[in-house]
């Protein structure tokens, strides 16, 4: 069987984050995708959520193509022993515990200890806002209350607003467990992801050995408190990536754009259950 696929034609990606502090236009007419559903809970408290991006990464990506034809270029598993393209079915888990000795790992032995997926995120315990350093900090999601939760979930963020608390959890998605933090920030619910402990790298070696004299630390005071201000994140921008974006809009007025070739590529047996796998396996690790 061969599949025809016209490598230029991928759906359009939806803009879904806050640009400069404001809303999209499109933002505000299109509900983000959630990326999970379920409850949010503690003592008798279960508050309905779904969770939903707060980042959208702002580099500006290039497809890497071919020069002769336009064809967009592939990332092949090699195995430079055979000199040959591994097919997937090939292909195991090897982890290296000395250089070039590794010890394999079956799909069915990294099942057995992968955690079952969360339906609640269960808060163990609430702590002091200032006891989580930044350093802990990861990735952050919005939680957004569904139908039923609304008034539970504006008193938690208010609660949690008023007493400078955040609620301390572990949640499982995808297939990795993760510890998080729900804090509340302009009465909305976030979600932090946050490192684990062992994760975070010994500092003692960069710590200073003297400390700085009396004299030293108040014209440090001084200077610091010459440059005080309030953090307006509006201000900062990422002028690099303006600058690729405004050659690209000028690019795209004056230049025709090319256009990849369609490809038929021979499809092995089983293939679209194969395909459905893969992209079933993607949407987990996008999650």
């Amino acid at each position: 069987m061969k599949i025809l696929k016209h490598r230029n034609q991928a759906p359009p990606k939806s803009k879904s984050a806050k640009t400069g502090g404001k809303k999209n236009a499109a933002t505000a007419e299109t509900p983000r995708q959630g990326i999970w559903s379920g409850t949010v809970s503690f003592s008798l408290v279960a508050i309905p959520v779904r969770l939903v991006k707060a980042i959208e990464p702002g580099r500006v990506n290039f497809r890497m193509l071919h020069e002769t034809d336009h064809a967009p270029l592939q990332r092949k598993m090699f195995c430079a022993e055979d000199e040959k393209i591994v097919a997937p079915q090939e292909i195991i888990r090897g982890f290296e515990i000395s250089p070039g000795k590794h010890v394999l790992l079956s799909d069915e032995e990294l099942e057995s200890v992968s955690p079952d997926r969360s339906r609640t995120i269960e808060i163990a315990e609430f702590v002091d806002t200032k006891e989580v350093a930044p350093i802990f900090y990861d990735h952050p999601y919005f939680l957004v209350p569904l139908k039923g939760g609304e008034k539970s979930y504006r008193l938690l963020a208010e609660v949690l607003k008023r007493t400078n608390k955040v609620g301390i959890a572990k949640f499982v998605l995808g297939e990795r467990e993760y510890l998080v933090e729900i804090k509340s920030r302009d009465n909305v619910l976030v979600l932090n992801t946050l490192h684990y402990s062992e994760e975070i790298m010994d500092d003692a070696e960069f710590s200073p050995k003297e400390s700085a004299d009396a004299d030293e630390i108040n014209a440090m005071k001084k200077s610091i408190a010459k440059r005080m201000s309030d953090f307006a994140p509006n201000k900062y921008s990422d002028a690099r990536r303006d600058k690729i974006n405004e050659i690209l809009k000028k690019i795209a007025k004056e230049r025709k754009p090319v256009e990849a070739p369609a490809i038929e590529e021979e499809a092995p047996e089983g293939s679209e259950d194969l395909v459905a796998a893969l992209e079933e396996s993607m949407r987990r690790m996008r999650a």
